[in-house]
């Protein structure tokens, strides 16, 4: 009997077609890592933050945060940001801008990543005015 060999990739096209019904939101990826250690990024820390909270007040950053260890006891400088842009080329062109790539602290890659699965949950607790993601 013979098998048949699942593909190793498959188009765009096909992937948006069967899952048409999702959200199929386009963000891009920028993964982002020290590269001679964890004094630059330190040192460039300040700076960068600031840049982040910049692209969030301008609507472009989606989400952002540090990257620990796979044992969750450290931090080495790593970090994974979500972009809002036009294009891969785009994000690349934020991602280039950002102090700690730019200082050459940290280098970085970017991969378009589609949203289709997921949930946000929001409480707001007026009395307190108190806002709880989950």
């Amino acid at each position: 009997m013979s098998e048949t060999k699942a593909p190793d990739a498959l188009p765009v096209a096909e992937v948006k077609a069967a899952s048409a019904a999702m959200l199929q939101m386009q963000l891009y990826a920028v993964t982002t890592i020290p590269t001679n250690g964890l004094g630059p990024v330190l040192a460039g820390l300040e700076e960068h933050l600031a840049f982040q909270v910049a692209l969030e007040r301008e609507g472009v950053l989606f989400a952002a945060g540090p990257l620990w260890s796979d044992d969750q006891t450290e931090w080495r400088g790593e970090g994974l940001v979500i972009l809002r842009a036009e294009s891969r080329a785009a994000a690349i062109a934020i991602a280039e801008r950002d102090p700690m790539h730019a200082s050459g602290a940290r280098r970085f890659a970017v991969r378009p990543w589609m949203i289709n699965e997921g949930s946000l949950g929001i409480r707001l607790d007026l009395s307190s005015r108190r806002l709880t993601l989950t």
